[in-house]
């Protein structure tokens, strides 16, 4: 009896042992199970639709991307936790002179690079210097966006940028720029280890160096990205030990990982789906502010979409009001300007292209086109906010389009691939959509439809130069009044030139488990998780 006593034990205590060790399995590896997941809770899982294209902000233009940098860099300012109002960051303060034309802004003292060097005021400067300059070959799109092109480029709006001393750094703009203080929040611009760029060259895309909340541990492709908490963080060192970026490129199948606790958060969450997880303890939904615009794009360089009267007949062709009740569950606003209703400037005024299949076809008619034609619409593989489910709204729109006579083939690529061949021209209308980088309109009219944008984020390759100057004009003056005037007339020449069929501003859901705290989706669709931890 005794014997089998002693077995029995001695097999437990083995048995113990394996279950304990499977238990303490490394997550360095980026492993998503509950191993990665059960260390004290100290580890935040989050599942996302696609991967990131560069860990190099300054070259990339998507969420999916930005949304990763933004927890490994730090910009001179920031933005608070649920507006696009600035406050100091790796600045403290800041002057303008009296002609707006000068920025002297003071830096913070003893701040660390992740690599040990510091950050300084040359550091900034090198790193205005490298988007400034374009790079190789004109990489820096959103720089060029946001600041009117390169050094070189006659709208560029930044004259100089130098080192007074080593915390104190002084722009010079060669014209006013409204939104300025705005844009330098905006997480393209973290400011970078100017040792670690010059060390690895065209590679640090994948080996970021930064001075954020979190460290840059591993990539695996297509899989997971790991950060680890920066301890000496100059803001106080983050709650959480390890953040782990994993895809899951199924909307489905991210909601059952976030059930089974594979992850912790999750964002693309299904509209259908928020009511189930709404009604689930373990669960918490969390809504985005909808700062943002999805849109149809024609390409304004193609044939028959050259012409702008056939772009308003297809704008007459969409149901959008179908489309949001059943892709969005109603959780939108139909479209009808490039930028929602609660932003400065907005022209409430403008009448959007009403539902009307008659009007559609006469237009079409008008054009050349009785009979229709055929075209190509291009879409993506994995949700975004302000797209829920692109493969489904192509396939919505394509049918409205086949009641004018309009027959269109669908082309779907992945996340990277769709950006590049779409930023390059190459499609003739595609599905896409922008979410707010800063909360101001020259964000979304400038950065998504001036002619200064094609080759970046005007993908429409749209040109109107009485919308260019106005913008421009809009840019430079820091009369608010004025510049709201300015942004609502352009709103009238979009709206007449119809460069894009305008769908929904979308309250985007994502889903957390319960016990996760801190976390506030942040407007701009980009958020640190700096003050996140879990109950």
């Amino acid at each position: 009896m005794k014997k089998r006593f002693l077995q029995t034990l001695v097999l437990f205590v083995a048995l113990s042992a394996i279950l304990m060790a499977c238990g303490n399995k490394d997550s360095d590896s980026g492993d998503s199970s509950s191993s990665a997941k059960d260390e004290a809770q100290t580890t935040l899982i989050y599942g996302r639709g696609a991967d990131t294209t560069s860990l190099d902000p300054g070259v990339v233009t998507d969420g999916e991307s930005l949304k990763v940098t933004e927890n490994i860099f730090d910009t001179l300012l920031d933005y608070e936790e649920e507006t696009t109002e600035v406050k100091p960051a790796l600045a403290t303060e800041w002057t303008i002179s009296d002609d707006s034309l000068e920025y002297t802004f003071t830096l913070k003292e003893g701040v660390k690079f992740h690599d040990g060097t510091d950050f300084n005021a040359d550091a900034v400067v090198y790193n205005f210097e490298r988007w400034m300059s374009g790079g190789t070959d004109g990489a820096f799109v959103y720089y060029a966006a946001m600041f009117g092109g390169f050094k070189d480029d006659e709208g560029h709006v930044i004259k100089s940028v130098e080192a007074v001393d080593d915390y104190t750094v002084k722009f010079t703009l060669k014209r006013p720029q409204a939104p300025f203080l705005n844009n330098l929040a905006m997480g393209p611009f973290g400011i970078a280890s100017p040792t670690a760029i010059e060390e690895q060259g065209d590679t640090f895309g994948e080996n970021p160096v930064g001075t954020g909340p979190f460290v840059f541990k591993e990539w695996k492709r297509n899989d997971t990205i790991t950060l680890e908490r920066n301890e000496e963080y100059w803001a106080g060192a983050p709650k959480l030990e390890k953040v782990i970026f994993r895809v899951i490129p199924d909307n489905s199948a991210r909601l059952t990982a976030l059930k089974t606790g594979e992850i912790d958060l999750m964002d693309g969450v299904n509209p259908s789906d928020v009511s189930q997880i709404e009604s689930d303890s373990a669960l918490q939904v969390l809504l985005r502010p909808g700062m943002n615009i999805g849109y149809f794009g024609f390409n304004t360089e193609m044939e028959p979409f050259n012409n702008p009267t056939v772009r308003q007949a297809l704008n007459y062709a969409v149901d959008k009001q179908s489309i949001i009740d059943t892709f969005y569950a109603g959780n939108a606003d139909p479209a009808v300007n490039p930028y929602p209703s609660f932003m400065p400037g907005y022209n409430d005024e403008i009448e959007g292209y009403a539902y009307d299949l008659d009007k559609a076809k006469d237009l079409l008619a008008e054009a050349g086109y009785p009979d229709g034609f055929k075209m190509e619409l291009w879409t993506f593989t994995n949700p975004r906010d302000y797209m829920p489910e692109p493969q489904k709204i192509a396939e919505a729109i394509q049918a409205d389009f086949a009641k004018i006579g309009v027959e269109v083939e669908i082309v779907t690529y992945d996340w990277t691939t769709f950006l590049e061949k779409v930023q390059n021209g190459e499609a003739q209308s595609y599905l896409a959509g922008w979410i707010g980088d800063n909360g101001d309109p020259d964000n979304f009219l400038y950065v998504l439809l001036d002619q200064d944008s094609i080759d970046g984020n005007n993908y429409s390759r749209y040109a109107n130069q009485e919308l260019h100057d106005l913008l421009i004009a809009a840019q430079t003056e820091t009369d608010e009044a004025k510049r709201n005037g300015m942004y609502k007339q352009a709103q009238e020449i979009v709206h007449t030139d119809a460069p894009w069929i305008p769908i929904a501003h979308a309250r985007a859901a994502l889903a957390a488990s319960s016990n996760l705290k801190g976390f506030i989706p942040h407007p701009t669709g980009v958020d640190k998780f700096t003050n996140v931890y879990f109950e």
